[in-house]
């Protein structure tokens, strides 16, 4: 009885996916992907940006206002390792600042960023 090449390929694969399974190189790969996610990451949620003058700066105290390069209500970026990961709003929680997300960056994206 002849066999189809589609069938032949299913079988080799799945002899294949057999094998790695027997010589632990498939845990492998879920031990590495699990390294992975143990990596800690910085994330910061950036409000605005200025620049002060060291006299300015020297000249702040309590109840001191900066003003900020952002207008209110303007989209806060948020950062993986200072890397832009998406943007979002901000909003209150149980009394705590949280930030809703409203876009996230594209893979493709963070890709030309590096660039």
């Amino acid at each position: 009885m002849a066999t189809s090449p589609e069938k032949n390929a299913g079988a080799a694969a799945a002899v294949d996916a057999g094998a790695a399974a027997r010589d632990g190189s498939t845990g492998a790969a879920a031990a590495n992907m699990e390294f992975i996610l143990d990596i800690p990451l910085e994330v910061t949620v950036e409000l605005g940006r200025t620049k002060l003058l060291i006299h300015e700066l020297l000249k702040l105290g309590q109840g001191s206002v900066i003003e900020l390069s952002k207008l209110a209500g303007e989209t806060l970026e948020i950062l993986a390792n200072q890397k832009l990961i998406a943007r979002g709003e901000a909003v209150v929680i149980n009394e705590k600042f949280g930030v809703r997300l409203t876009e996230v960056v594209s893979p493709m994206e963070r890709i030309e960023r590096l660039r």
